[in-house]
């Protein structure tokens, strides 16, 4: 039995079908602004390179969404903060304005605690979220929900499949 199957990412690279990378909120409205706003800070950017960017400082363990991304943009560029650039191509480029360094120095202590929490992120990912294990995982969840989930397994079933995994987590705790 195939418990997972491969995709081709948006790098054209192979990762896991399960998405384990979901859409969470790591960020209310105003600090992805400001983390937003110190991203162009640093060179001028357009949406994606900003997603990939959160993502990248994150260690992978988060990407925001286009939905939240591209409105923020839009948000900044009417309050000034940030200016479209004229670029060659489709994409629409943005680069910090007067205003928007102004406002990044007035928040400079919310954006270096912004910027310290992603780094506990990627720090975190990089030591627990390996494709191994999350396939691993993956496919322990599938297992679980087609065999236990079929009509009629007995409660001695259950109680074997629990054992087994208090088991498994018994042995890793030991590693």
């Amino acid at each position: 039995m195939r418990y997972w199957g491969m995709r081709r990412g948006r790098d054209d690279s192979a990762e896991p079908s399960y998405a384990s990378r979901s859409r969470r909120r790591l960020f209310d409205g105003e600090e992805l602004r400001l983390l937003l706003l110190s991203l162009i800070g640093e060179e001028k950017r357009h949406g994606y390179e900003l997603i990939k960017a959160v993502e990248d400082l994150t260690g992978g363990g988060y990407a925001p969404s286009p939905g939240m991304v591209y409105p923020t943009l839009a948000m900044m560029a009417e309050m000034g903060a940030i200016a479209e650039t004229a670029d060659a191509g489709a994409r629409r480029s943005f680069a910090i304005t007067d205003a928007g360094r102004a406002e990044l120095e007035r928040n400079a202590a919310i954006v270096k605690a912004l910027r310290e929490r992603l780094q506990g992120l990627a720090e975190q990912s990089g030591r627990t979220d390996s494709m191994p294990v999350r396939r691993a995982m993956h496919n322990l969840g599938i297992v679980l929900r087609t065999r236990l989930g079929q009509d009629g397994v007995s409660r001695d079933t259950l109680l074997e499949a629990t054992a087994l995994i208090d088991e498994a987590a018994r042995k890793i705790e030991r590693l």
